[in-house]
């Protein structure tokens, strides 16, 4: 994962553990029977609960993505850097074999020529 993305998960972590910490002291302060409360307390967690899924699906769709994304560029770099080093092999494999043949005319000329 991305540091990018690694911010974002910490700073989700970190809203959603001041919230629930602020429903749950406000709930635990408010002049109420232990019964309600607790129930207030069990309601607010099921809906952090739910929340925090919700984020979760979103944050986790943002890295499928950005993932995907990174991929699709990294496979079509890896195929164009492909393309260029065989392009260049075969130009420079043209070149090597025009000149390789040029040189084996010479050395059959020059070994005729001492043959004479």
């Amino acid at each position: 994962m991305s540091r990018n993305g690694k911010n974002t998960a910490g700073i989700l972590a970190g809203l959603l553990a001041g919230a629930a910490a602020g429903v749950i002291l406000g709930i635990l302060y408010a002049p109420e029977e232990g019964k309600e409360t607790r129930k207030k307390i069990k309601n607010k967690t099921n809906d952090l609960k739910d929340q925090a899924k919700n984020k979760y699906g979103e944050v986790s769709e943002k890295v499928k993505d950005q993932y995907g994304n990174i991929s699709s560029t990294f496979k079509e770099t890896a195929n164009n850097v492909a393309h260029t080093v065989k392009d260049g092999y075969d130009k420079y494999k043209d070149q090597i074999v025009s000149k390789t043949a040029d040189v084996v005319k010479d050395v059959e000329a020059e070994l005729n020529d001492l043959k004479k």
